[in-house]
Order: C-alpha cells, then structure tokens, then sequence
C-alpha cells in the first residue's frame, strides 16, 4: 500500500530492482485514500493546485483501499485464506509468522496479533486491552499517564503489551472491516497551504489537524482476538525518528545483532 503522493516513486524503484526477485504478476500495489486538512481553526487547506489539500488516512484506510482498489477481490479470487499485514517500520518484523498463523488456527480467531512487552511506562506504542468486552489497542497519546504506569500485582505494568504493527487476518476478516468505519484520530501536523492571496505559506510550527483512523481500531468489531507475545531482541527494531532512540542507526544495530545471534552454519 503506497499514499498518493509517494506511488510513482515507489512503483518506480520496484521496477528498477526487477520487484527484488519476486514475480510481478504477484506484486499489487495500490493507494490507501485521503481525507481533508484543517487548521487550528477548523478551517480547509488549499494546496497549489487550488484544490482542498488532503493526506493519507492513515493505516486504517488498509482495510477499505484493499476492497476499493480490487486487491480483495483479486486475493478472494486466487483462494487466499489469510492476509498477513505489517508495518514498513519495523526491520524485525518476521512477515507471514508460521507462529502466529498456527496460534490463530489452534484458538480458532479470525485475528492474531504479535506484542512485546514495553520498554518502560512511556514508551511511544500503543498497547492491548479489552473495553467494553472487545478487543482494543489504545494509542500511546491517549491513554492517560496513571494507567500507563499502573502495575498488577506482580509489579508488570498492567497496559504493558505493545502493538507492534504484526497482524493476522482471515480473508473473511478484512472484507467484514472494509465495510466499517473506523473512528478517526487527530495529530497536529505542520502543512504548507495557500493563503488567500494565493501565497504559499510554509509553516514553521504544527499548524493544522490530520484525520487518521488506526489499524488496531478495527479489532473491536470482533469477541475477540489472539495475542502471541514476542521478544523485544526478535521481533522489533522500529524507525521512527531520524536520530537518537528508535532512529535507522539503532534499527540497524538491532538487526545486525539479531542475525549475528541467529547465524546458520553453511
């Protein structure tokens, strides 16, 4: 899945690196959708092309882009049964886990999910829970900071299970959720617009509000859902800032050492 706005480009080099040995006739790319920017004001932005300026709806758009797009149909079409999704930021990310797939089949969910246990009480991850007796995933910046740091009785942190962007679906998963909709969550962003005298105004701060909805929110249409507990060394290495914790430098450092660890003997 490709936003607009990095499709070519991403199509592009694909096709430069012959789709790294995979067959293209087995390769489907296709856009997730878009949805409105507004101000602090609650007001539209207008891009260059003196259109309503939108952005990516965020991971949870993965669900309707699919049946939008025709891949549903196309993977309904070639007998798939499970649709493995995960996040492009994760180095560790072990696609198509066997694991996972064998838990799932053995608990007779329709969805499976991998965590790791959080690093501390404010790592940025959102974590699992059951609300309402639905499954659920709370995002790091809404849940609140005493229950980020509330403990059980063994001393673990009680919401201490990450969401990794490691999921499992049955087929029949995905197309029930394509047809939902997902709640949508804010984030404060920093977005060029035009002013209205067709000036181009390039912020320097956050300025205005994306609307995106959340893969995770998606698991509450369900009773509920299977949980395979990784290992942080194992399964994730993410990339989320340019330097510093959780930056491409500590990625490669993780995966470096996970392969040393797990070195076959030729």
């Amino acid at each position: 899945m490709t936003s607009k706005e990095n499709n070519q480009e991403t199509v592009s080099f694909l096709k430069k690196h012959n789709f790294f040995g995979y067959d293209k006739n087995s390769v489907i790319i296709f856009s997730q959708s878009e949805l409105p920017l507004v101000d602090k004001n609650g007001k539209l932005l207008i891009n260059q092309e003196h259109k309503i300026k939108e952005a990516s709806d965020g991971n949870g758009g993965t669900y309707s882009s699919l049946r939008i797009s025709g891949a549903l149909a196309d993977m309904k079409e070639r007998g798939i049964k499970w649709v493995f999704i995960g996040g492009v930021d994760n180095v560790l990310l072990k696609m198509a886990d066997t694991t996972l797939l064998g838990m799932a089949i053995k608990k007779g969910v329709q969805i499976a999910s991998k965590s790791v246990v959080k690093a501390n009480p404010h790592e940025k991850v959102g974590v699992f829970c059951k609300m309402n007796g639905h499954p659920k995933v709370i995002e790091y910046a809404e849940l609140p900071e005493k229950m980020a740091e509330e403990v059980d009785e063994n001393g673990e942190l009680k919401y201490g299970e990450s969401h990794i962007m490691c999921n499992l679906y049955t087929i029949e998963a995905i197309e029930k959720v394509s047809k939902e909709h997902l709640m949508y969550h804010s984030a404060l962003k920093k977005n060029s617009y035009l002013d209205e005298n067709d000036r181009e105004i390039i912020p320097t701060e956050e300025n205005s509000y994306k609307f995106e909805s959340f893969i995770f929110d998606a698991f509450e249409f369900f009773d509920d859902i299977a949980i395979l507990r990784g290992k942080r060394d194992d399964d994730f290495a993410p990339v989320k800032n340019k330097v510093g914790v959780d930056s491409p430098k500590t990625a490669k450092e993780l995966y470096e050492k996970y392969w040393n660890r797990n070195k076959i003997a030729i």
